[in-house]
């Protein structure tokens, strides 16, 4: 499975990264939600050099260009609620794009111990498709297995990317196990080395859904 860690470049993607990490800017919540959007919108970017082009004719007011474009339009798919900066970047620029959504939450059985729990899932037909899995964080993976685990009721796809902000060597490594390795790419803003006693990404952001849109109870 191929695995693009940006944070090893150059660019200005690193930017917004320390902007999300740092604890007196992500007080502003809209422009943590925008920094998140960014990173969704340059991951977009360089995830459209892997689809397939054909030409196209377009009729200009003098005469007619021919047009390499997209031949395939991907299906966007979220974990909510902290995927939807995410997917919103990515929907700017893919915005053709089908969309699916699916609620998976961490359910606590008692202290620092938990399943994950699907409650939600809307999804056009995935046969064939190339799917895009968004999720800002990816700690232990679990919620992206089971999400796309979800999704499969809805038929198979030919090339899964799976794009998230901050994932933890953990689930970058769990990813490679229970993905399908000749047809996965995992795009990560950066790998951080280790999660706490509470699987949260260290160093990380914090909880990403609460800086996005809250506390939760």
């Amino acid at each position: 499975m191929k695995i693009i860690n940006f944070n090893t470049h150059k660019s200005i993607l690193n930017q917004f990264l320390s902007e999300l990490r740092d604890v007196d800017i992500q007080k502003d919540s809209m422009r943590f939600r925008r920094n998140i959007e960014r990173i969704g919108e340059i991951m977009a970017y360089e995830i459209s050099k892997e689809l397939l082009y054909g030409p196209k004719a377009i009729k200009t007011p003098l005469s007619t260009a021919i047009e390499n474009v997209p031949a395939e339009q991907p299906v966007i798919a979220t974990i909510l609620r902290a995927g939807i900066p995410l997917h919103q970047g990515f929907l700017n620029y893919f915005d053709h794009a089908q969309n699916a959504f699916v609620s998976a939450y961490r359910k606590y059985t008692d202290e620092g111990h938990f399943d994950i729990h699907i409650e939600y899932i809307a999804s056009p037909r995935l046969d064939g498709k190339t799917l895009i899995l968004t999720d800002t964080m990816l700690a232990t993976g679990a919620s992206m297995e089971y999400a796309y685990e979800a999704l499969l009721t809805k038929g198979q796809p030919a090339h899964i990317h799976i794009a998230s902000v901050i994932a933890s060597q953990q689930a970058a490594e769990h990813i490679r196990k229970v993905f399908p390795e000749d047809k996965t790419t995992l795009w990560c803003g950066t790998i951080d080395p280790e999660l706490n006693e509470h699987a949260y990404i260290v160093p990380g952001l914090g909880d990403a859904g609460d800086l996005c849109y809250g506390e939760k109870e």
